[in-house]
């Protein structure tokens, strides 16, 4: 088992079991401490190359993504994988896409998902979830 992110630390979200998650904005340096072991990157175009596990989903900054299967099945494996390890989320600026998949995986963690958008904004960051299709989009997912 891996040690967890600090729950104090920038960007780290709790869920309610207890996982933890960190978001955060590509366009800013990497935060000191530990790395992530598993990341999904949210970006309409691919990410530069890290030494962790991670996944890539086609997501244009301001809209959703380009294939809801594939993120549903990245999001629901980010979910399972944050119970042992150092889960990442994030997009460019770590705000939009980031708390929609944020609020995406809260739905699976129990927040009901009229619910979610608020659970993120409260213990994330109140700017998370930038757009009407954005709310849409966590309102719909399974």
């Amino acid at each position: 088992m891996t040690a967890a992110w600090e729950p104090t630390a920038p960007g780290v979200l709790r869920l309610p079991s207890g996982r933890l998650v960190r978001g955060r904005g590509l366009s800013r340096p990497l935060p000191q401490g530990p790395q992530p072991t598993f990341a999904v990157y949210l970006l309409g175009h691919q990410p530069p190359p890290v030494v962790w596990e991670s996944r890539w989903l086609r997501w244009p900054d301001f809209r959703l993504p380009s294939d809801r299967a594939a993120t549903t099945a990245a999001l629901r494996e980010a979910w399972a994988r944050a119970q042992a390890d150092r889960v990442e989320i994030a997009c460019a600026g770590g705000r939009g896409r980031t708390g929609t998949a944020l609020a995406c995986l809260a739905v699976l963690d129990g927040v009901p998902n009229r619910e979610a958008v608020a659970y993120v904004r409260e213990h994330y960051s109140p700017r998370a979830v930038e757009t009407p299709w954005q709310r849409r989009f966590v309102a719909r997912f399974q």
